[in-house]
C-alpha cells in the first residue's frame, strides 16, 4: 500500500540524495547533463529546498512498505488547485500503478487538509517526456496548454501544464 509521508527539514538530503538518482537515471535522454546538473543544483540544494518550503511547497515522501521510493511536493494555490511541482518515483517502482496509488493517496488527502475546497491537480511536464505524459493521461490530466520557461544559464523548460479535476465525492 502506498502512503504519503511528509519529509522533515532533516530529510532533505536523503530526498536530494534520491533526486539525483532518479534525475541521472530517466531524464538523460530527454535532457542534456549539462542541464540536468544545473537544474538538481537550482531545485535541489539545502538552501532551494528550504526556499521552497518557505514558500509553501510541502515535500512528501512516497512510501511503499514503509519504504521510500519516491517523493512528491505540492503547493496550493490561489485559485484552489493542488500544484504538483514534483513528482518522482526511483525507476524500478516506475509502470507498476504505484504512481497511480500515489495520486490517488495525495487526492484524498488533499481533499481531507482542505475541506474539500481543492478542485483540481495541475502540474508541468517535459513535451519530450512521453511516458509521464502517458501516465497523467491515464490518470485523469489534460494538457492545458503549452509553455515555456527560461530557468536560467541559458536554458528552458518546453512544458505541457495539465491538469485533472477532483470527482466529487
Amino acid at each position: 500500500m502506498i502512503s504519503i509521508e511528509k519529509a522533515s527539514i532533516e530529510a532533505l538530503d536523503d530526498l536530494a540524495a534520491m533526486a539525483k538518482t532518479i534525475w541521472l537515471n530517466y531524464y538523460i535522454d530527454i535532457i542534456s547533463i549539462d542541464q540536468i546538473q544545473y537544474m538538481l543544483n537550482k531545485f535541489y540544494s539545502q538552501e532551494a529546498l528550504l526556499e521552497q518550503i518557505k514558500n509553501n511547497q510541502q515535500f512528501n515522501f512516497i512510501l511503499y512498505n514503509q519504504q521510500s521510493i519516491g517523493f512528491i511536493a505540492y503547493t496550493i494555490q490561489n485559485d484552489n488547485t493542488c500544484f504538483i511541482n514534483k513528482f518522482y518515483l526511483l525507476s524500478e517502482y516506475q509502470g507498476k500503478s504505484y504512481g497511480s496509488q500515489c495520486i490517488d493517496a495525495l487526492e484524498k488527502q488533499i481533499q481531507k487538509e482542505n475541506s474539500n475546497a481543492i478542485s483540481a491537480f495541475k502540474l508541468t511536464v517535459n513535451r519530450q517526456n512521453f511516458k509521464s505524459i502517458n501516465f497523467y493521461f491515464k490518470n485523469g490530466f489534460t494538457i492545458e496548454t503549452v509553455a515555456d520557461f527560461d530557468i536560467g544559464n541559458g536554458f528552458v523548460m518546453n512544458d505541457f501544464i495539465m491538469k485533472k479535476l477532483f470527482i466529487a465525492c
